[in-house]
């Protein structure tokens, strides 16, 4: 109950990472502010009802679990109604950046798949539960010669349609932790279980990597892709890129250099291409002490990819005024359209359960990339 009520507090009032509470604010504050509805029936609810069943609200300790559910609740209540609301936030979003009729032009059978209604059983009681039973995850494929740091899972439904497109997912970690199989799982068994191939990479590290290593291992899953893909049903022509955190920051680089020879040392003619972006609560800043050219800022051109942007307004590790100034810039520069939604009241790493936020937000990705392909299908003049 205790962590509930400092989680909620921290939710709402998230320290900036730098101060002495910084860590612990982000860590419970993530779990509270994705899992309202969790937190509610699991961890406030039950232990009141028990306390009432067992006679034990007659006690001081009794009234004191009473008094904080009873604080508890409506800060609960301000981040579940957060949560809801950025699926009209994302639609809204959607319309700025694609144009208010975008839902017209999709066409019609990448249109019937979109998801209508978000999984609530799923939100609501067994949000940390990603796996799906029509998906196989086919994990530790290599893709380089690095060992476990050059290794990626593949995901694919279990009925391997043919001409699949293809979303590679690199994870966060400061670009010094973090593994596969760890970020973004919703989406990528969403996408999974509606017929694509994901990939979710691991990549070397710092310290005893450097930019720009990781971005060159981001290279070499998408030339692994585009060699390898249509074994498992992938039609790799359509590919697109997404990372969380770091790995959000190395996407938008791998989407700004395609095919560049600089980023691609001993495989310069491979293929690296892709479709277009997504970048999820990323850093958009240079690179630990280099300079501006390691920021995706740097690569910015007209021919940029379509990019599909999401951050939280109370990200303490990325202020969220990183993205608007991406978002604005590449509007300004690329030809291809830019959604960029804000998440009221998100925090970093909002991508790692079935909440009501993330699920809205893996409804927007799959609409965009519907879009996007709709938009590739439609004949040229």
């Amino acid at each position: 109950m205790l962590l509930v009520a400092v989680g909620t507090l921290f939710a709402l009032r998230p320290v900036p990472w730098e101060r002495p509470l910084g860590r612990p604010s982000y860590f419970f504050g993530l779990a509270a502010n994705e899992l309202p509805f969790a937190a509610f029936f699991w961890l406030l609810l039950i232990p009141t009802a028990l306390a009432f069943a067992e006679g034990d609200i007659d006690s001081a300790g009794g009234w004191a679990v009473v008094a904080l559910a009873a604080a508890t609740l409506p800060g609960l209540a301000v981040i579940a109604r957060h949560g809801l609301g950025d699926r009209v936030r994302i639609e809204n979003a959607m319309d700025e950046g694609l144009g208010a009729g975008w839902r017209a032009t999709l066409d019609a059978d990448l249109a019937g798949g979109l998801r209508r209604r978000p999984p609530l059983a799923r939100i609501l009681f067994l949000p940390i539960l990603k796996r799906r039973r029509d998906v196989r995850r086919v994990a530790n494929l290599a893709y380089g010669d690095a060992g476990r740091r050059n290794l990626l899972d593949l995901y694919h439904h279990r009925s391997r349609p043919q001409g699949a497109p293809v979303m590679i997912h690199v994870h966060g970690g400061h670009y010094d932790s973090g593994h596969k199989n760890s970020q973004s799982l919703p989406l990528l068994y969403r996408l999974a279980g509606q017929g694509w191939v994901c990939i979710s990479a691991n990549y070397r590290l710092r310290p005893e990597f450097q930019h720009p290593d990781h971005l060159i291992d981001l290279k070499k899953v998408i030339a692994w892709a585009r060699e390898h893909a249509h074994e498992y049903g992938a039609d790799p022509a359509t590919l697109f890129v997404a990372g969380s955190s770091a790995g959000g920051h190395m996407a938008g680089l791998a989407a700004l250099t395609q095919n560049d020879p600089a980023f691609q040392p001993g495989f310069e003619d491979a293929d690296t291409s892709v479709t277009g972006a997504i970048y999820l609560n990323g850093w958009y800043g240079p690179y630990f002490g280099q300079g501006p050219e390691s920021s995706p800022l740097a690569h910015i051109t007209a021919d940029a990819p379509p990019f599909f942007l999401a951050h939280g307004d109370k990200d303490t590790l990325v202020p969220v005024e990183d993205p608007r100034q991406f978002a604005d810039r590449l509007r300004r520069t690329s030809t291809a359209p830019v959604v960029y939604a804000e998440l009221k009241g998100a925090h970093h790493a909002f991508d790692l359960y079935h909440s009501v936020r993330f699920d809205a937000v893996v409804d927007g990705i799959e609409a965009f990339t519907a879009w996007v392909r709709s938009r590739e299908r439609t004949p040229k003049p």
